[in-house]
């Protein structure tokens, strides 16, 4: 979630949930976290029925250990790698037990910045169960018609982040055209942000009305423990915008950042009112989410079993196809 890579010569600060991090093993996972499944173990979309596996994650992260293979960026090693090996073998150990088929990747700036070929590499190998967020540079050349290259390969989204992006990270004619190119191809920009950088996506909305946008992480309202109802209103006013949507994720960083989350629900329910469950996503936002006392099951119960009050119809928006509209369509 805290990606601070600021550019890519500079030689990033560790987030702080990779200070949470230490190792995942067998209670959180069902085996050790480096421990890797060949893929044949894995049921392929061919052989698996998705019917019986409905869910969608709509925010996870992946890498491999395999660092010569994937190499990661400002010379980190494997020992930078926290965990060490979070494959997709592994997240899907732990999804499929909550009814977890498809799952959403996000690529991580820390280890591979502009470099999207793992996350390719695992929607080529896995068909059907992935959708992708990358990254492009938008100051380098061309980055529209690179966007419009990665579409064919399963990329529907753009992460796009002032941690990367620095104070001026929407400006510029390399943005500006990113975001007219998703309203054509219908891949969105999905912003890493906070409560601060709401109002200038919100012009963003007003400039390009046609690109569908993703807030993720409640734009971490809460992450410093306090949720501020002046932080809620200005998410919520985005709704005004008909292309925005919301993850609901990431619940380890928010507010009391305890399970079972229950301090979450009413933010939950502000913007679900705002934006109908039409436009909001459950999220894990592993593996930063599977750290114990942080679990998986944990994420998802929130919402399949905590959130009363809606009905079955509603659920199967934000547990699947909310999601699936936006990313997997």
């Amino acid at each position: 979630m805290n990606d601070r890579v600021r550019s890519a010569g500079q030689t990033p600060a560790l987030p702080s949930r990779r200070q949470l991090l230490g190792t995942i093993g067998a209670a959180a996972a069902g085996t050790a976290i480096g421990q890797l499944v060949p893929a044949p173990a894995l049921a392929q979309s061919k052989e698996l029925d998705l019917t019986k596996l409905p869910h969608i994650d709509a925010h996870s992260h992946v890498w491999s250990p395999d660092v010569a293979r994937w190499p990661l960026v400002n010379n980190q090693t494997k020992a930078d790698l926290k965990p060490t090996s979070f494959t997709p073998e592994v997240l899907f150990k732990l999804a499929e037990p909550e009814g977890v088929g498809r799952v959403v990747l996000i690529q991580h700036s820390v280890y591979h910045l502009f470099d999207n070929s793992y996350l390719v590499d695992c929607a080529r190998r896995m068909p059907g169960r992935f959708s992708v967020v990358g990254m492009i540079d938008d100051k380098a050349p061309r980055p529209a018609e690179k966007l419009r290259e990665l579409l064919p390969l399963g990329v529907r989204g753009l992460r796009i982040t002032p941690r990367v992006g620095g104070p001026k990270w929407l400006e510029g004619t390399g943005m500006d055209a990113l975001w007219k190119c998703g309203a054509e191809t219908g891949q969105a920009m999905c912003c890493l942000i906070d409560a601060s950088d709401l109002a200038a996506v919100a012009q963003m909305c007003v400039k390009h009305a046609d690109t569908p946008v993703v807030i993720d992480h409640f734009a971490r309202i809460g992450a410093d423990g306090t949720i501020r109802d002046a932080d809620l209103i200005k998410l919520c006013d985005l709704a005004r915008h008909k292309r925005v949507a919301v993850k609901l994720s990431a619940y380890y960083a928010l507010g009391k950042k305890a399970p079972p989350y229950d301090d979450l629900l009413p933010m939950i329910r502000r913007v679900l009112d705002a934006f109908g469950p039409e436009r909001c996503m459950w999220a894990s936002d592993a593996p930063y989410q599977v750290q114990p006392p942080h679990t998986y099951a944990g994420s998802i119960a929130l919402i399949r079993d905590k959130l009363t009050g809606l009905s079955a119809g509603d659920k199967e928006w934000l547990l699947h196809k909310s999601a699936q509209r936006v990313f997997f369509t």
